[in-house]
């Protein structure tokens, strides 16, 4: 499994919309903003965790994306895996001629593996809490239907034309 600011930057991801689930579809231009991650980056790697089902996407005004799976569920392992372009394999002559430590390197592969398949978003999710961050409360979008105006009724002294302004000057006067 291949480690890359990609799949650090998914996972980053994940956490902002596992912490923001409860308050409804999280916009990727609200993970850009706070996250510092490019807002085109985000929609190549969303498209992609959306494909291996991970997240869904709403459309629409109020739209963004909710995790397709509850936080203990999906793995760190599980988020590189989707986002993460699959090593290339090795040609049948190089492993002829394998490298000395190869076997070093396929041990340590599987250790992180079986490490990133251990550690759920939840437990992220809690360490994020555990760490004091905060969530802000936003306002739920107006979703196409609209609150008609209340009308204020305004009560004014002044006069209510140029005759009215005139009359009231001349009587100042």
């Amino acid at each position: 499994m291949r480690l890359s600011t990609k799949g650090r930057f998914a996972v980053t991801a994940m956490i902002d919309v596992a912490l923001r689930e409860k308050l409804g579809p999280v916009p990727l231009s609200d993970i850009s903003a706070r996250q510092q991650i490019s807002l085109s980056y985000l929609e190549q790697m969303f498209s992609r965790l959306r494909q291996q089902g991970l997240v869904h996407s709403t459309r629409g005004p109020g739209g963004g994306y909710t995790l397709g799976h509850r936080t203990d569920a999906i793995t760190v392992a599980d988020i590189i895996g989707a986002v993460e372009d699959p090593a290339p394999k090795q040609e049948t002559e190089q492993s002829a001629s394998k490298d000395m430590a190869q076997d070093l390197w396929d041990s340590m592969n599987a250790k992180v593996a079986e490490f990133m398949q251990s550690v759920t978003l939840r437990s992220l999710v809690l360490e994020q809490l555990a760490k004091g961050v905060k969530i802000e409360q936003k306002p739920a979008p107006n979703r196409g239907v609209f609150k008609k105006p209340s009308a204020h009724t305004v009560r004014t002294t002044a006069p209510n034309s140029v005759f009215a302004l005139g009359q009231s000057l001349l009587a100042r006067g």
